[in-house]
């Protein structure tokens, strides 16, 4: 394992922490009534929206509208499928935990396929022969094994959460195993942190237009996220764990064909 991973791991998780004691304390200090049973610590969470906010509006936001306007389309679909495919790694071995094997090997072919045929996954070539995407985490494993989700909770930082979720990633980050480790692999620091860097404005850029429409319909914010992510996150876990938690029956199913399509090469 690099030296430089775990040290830089330590800081991150470190500021995290202290930011999250600082909000906090700013929490406390509000006296709003939780209005949902799922989210006992509303007032400390809003005060972590507050500042999550503030700091999108003033930092991310601008910067990935401004990734947006100078960065050509095909050079930011690249760019977000690579790191579309270090997430697919994730998916698969979370699939593979859950013991969903028809998950498994189909998230395992688009990243072989999407590695090799699409250019180091610059090209999602698999989507195009029909193997989309199965979005998958620990959070999601720790579901499907029974672990309840616990409160709601706002991360400084990284957002909508929960009890079992917010471990399960900060769990994960420690342990150096998630969708960033290929970055946190790098030696390089400064070439490491570029890609980071990167990494979040591709991730806040492929949000904007959900949260144009968040502004557009919510009249409350932190209840509108808030409530979509508990129900998106209850859907993930109930659709893994259907059938009283035995893995689906795929018998009908076929896996998708990798096999290489002229057509479909000729159009990337």
């Amino acid at each position: 394992m690099n030296n430089n991973v775990r040290p830089t791991a330590r800081r991150h998780l470190g500021l995290a922490a202290a930011v999250a004691a600082t909000v906090f304390v700013s929490g406390c200090a509000s006296t709003v009534e939780p209005t949902n049973p799922r989210d006992p610590w509303e007032n400390f969470n809003r005060g972590t929206f507050a500042f999550n906010e503030a700091v999108d509006g003033a930092l991310l936001k601008p910067i990935a509208y401004a990734y947006r306007d100078l960065t050509p389309q095909p050079m930011r679909s690249c760019i977000h499928n690579i790191f579309g495919n270090f997430s697919d790694m994730w998916s698969a071995l979370n699939s593979m935990l859950q013991a969903r094997g028809h998950d498994f090997f189909n998230t395992l072919g688009r990243v072989l396929f999407n590695s090799t045929m699409g250019l180091g996954g610059c090209i999602d070539v698999a989507s195009m022969n029909g193997a989309h995407k199965i979005p998958n985490d620990f959070g999601t494993t720790l579901g499907v094994w029974g672990v309840g989700s616990g409160p709601y909770v706002v991360l400084p930082f990284m957002g909508a959460s929960t009890l079992r979720d917010g471990t399960a990633t900060l769990t994960s980050m420690a342990a150096d195993i998630s969708p960033l480790t290929p970055i946190f692999e790098i030696d390089n620091i400064p070439l490491r942190n570029s890609v980071l860097g990167l990494y979040a404005v591709d991730l806040r850029e492929s949000l904007l237009d959900a949260d144009k429409l968040v502004d557009e319909t919510a009249l409350d914010r932190y209840s509108f996220i808030r409530d979509a992510y508990l129900q998106q996150r209850d859907a993930m876990v109930n659709q893994r764990r259907a059938d009283g938690g035995s893995p689906p029956d795929y018998s009908d199913d076929e896996l998708p064909d990798y096999s290489d399509d002229d057509s479909d090469t000729a159009a990337q």
